[in-house]
């Protein structure tokens, strides 16, 4: 997710909920397959600030560093700590001043969380049977990522682990993480590039990794023995050019992706190495350059890089004025903010602050900065009514509202 060093730019913002200051930077159809290429979409009225409302606070032991945050079709909230934990709240949870501490699945014994960017990362309900939850997790001895089912009726069964994919990492960074189901029916896995620096092993190139990638397979029908299939119309489908579960490659580390519920775009916020962040539109068989290059920059080499071949991101930012590490969010699709409607939202861990970026007409036509949230923004998070919220390493789960 993130990089450690030069952490800064603490800034503060009026929190409504808590009335006091708190520390801190024509579309395709819905059903439309993902991975063609964007359409152009009507600009929208001109982006203002928000704030933040409180939804879930943290607590000693609890909500200390969450990483998903997913509502289930009963309106549960499902969230999920870094150090192995999920917590299950009602939606009149939201923004209570007491708040009932349910009885967490607690996975830790299966969680290695020693290395900063390891630990339980992703959170995915399944959309074809309501009672199967899967988890992305890191593990330890050997050191691995791990994609697994489990059966969930309010409460979850740890006892009901069924793996559906582990992958060797050969370092403790870029875990990527984030897991989702698209409008396809299929399950998405981000895999950063199996982390050191600068891609040393050259996985963001190599198709014959999974490191470095966006995966895209089918778990509708898995069993022990055959935990998932390769969908047909994947790229490499055939095996003969890559790896058939590969969607997309040449990422650096996709820590947080997410699909745009109307248009079924697919959008990911990739962390960069040392000067540049950027946010992608994935493409089906996109190469998004890592590590030839560093958003639109030459990174190996470092001039007279070959570009033509690379999809090039949507928008980048420096690593500037205590910036570190993009965190990707969500097209806004909800009713409370119309002004956002459409406008993609992401944020920065160190700087803390929130941004939004309209996108027509294949380019950005507006990006501002929408909230200094004085948070160590680690994800977002998305409601059934499509609203957002920030999830914070120590302070808790916030609402964005206007």
């Amino acid at each position: 997710m993130c990089k450690i060093e030069g952490m800064g730019g603490i800034v503060t913002i009026l929190v409504a909920l808590l009335g006091a200051l708190v520390a801190g930077c024509g579309s395709p159809t819905a059903t439309q397959l993902p991975g063609t290429a964007p359409v152009s979409a009507p600009a929208g009225p001109a982006l203002e600030t928000l704030r933040l409302e409180l939804a879930l606070h943290s607590g000693e032991g609890w909500l200390e560093s969450p990483t998903n945050f997913v509502q289930a079709e009963n309106d549960r909230i499902l969230v999920t700590d870094q150090e192995g934990v999920i917590w299950v709240f009602e939606e009149e949870d939201l923004g209570a001043e007491h708040v009932f501490v349910p009885e967490p699945l607690d996975i830790r014994g299966r969680v290695s969380s020693r290395g900063w960017e390891e630990g339980l990362l992703g959170l995915a309900l399944s959309p074809n049977n309501e009672r199967h939850l899967y988890l992305y997790y890191s593990a330890a001895n050997p050191r691995r990522s791990v994609v697994s089912r489990f059966n969930y009726n309010r409460a979850v069964a740890p006892d009901s682990e069924l793996v559906i994919l582990e992958v060797e990492q050969p370092y403790a960074n870029h875990n990527g993480g984030q897991i989702a189901f698209g409008p396809d029916g299929y399950l998405y896995i981000g895999l950063g590039d199996g982390g050191s620096a600068g891609d040393p092993q050259g996985n963001g190139q190599d198709t014959s990794t999974l490191l470095g990638t966006i995966l895209r397979i089918d778990v509708s029908e898995a069993t022990t023995e055959q935990p998932y299939v390769i969908p047909p119309d994947n790229p490499f489908a055939d095996g003969r050019n890559g790896s058939p579960e590969i969607w997309a490659y040449g990422l650096r580390n996709p820590w947080r992706f997410s699909f745009d519920r109307e248009t079924g775009e697919l959008w990911a916020g990739d962390v960069g190495q040392n000067r540049w962040e950027e946010i992608d539109i994935i493409e089906r068989g996109g190469n998004y350059g890592w590590n030839a290059m560093e958003g639109n920059h030459c990174f190996r080499p470092q001039t007279g890089c070959e570009s033509e071949d690379f999809i090039p991101p949507v928008w980048e930012y420096p690593l500037e004025d205590d910036a570190c590490s993009v965190i990707g969010g969500y097209v806004y699709r909800g009713v409370a903010i119309p002004w956002l409607t459409g406008v993609y939202v992401y944020g920065d861990f160190c700087t803390s602050q929130v941004f939004g970026l309209r996108y027509a007409d294949g380019e950005v036509v507006e990006h501002k900065l929408l909230a200094d949230t004085g948070l160590r923004i680690a994800s977002f998070g998305q409601d059934n009514d499509g609203e957002l919220y920030v999830l914070s390493q120590g302070e808790g789960i916030y609402r964005l509202v206007k």
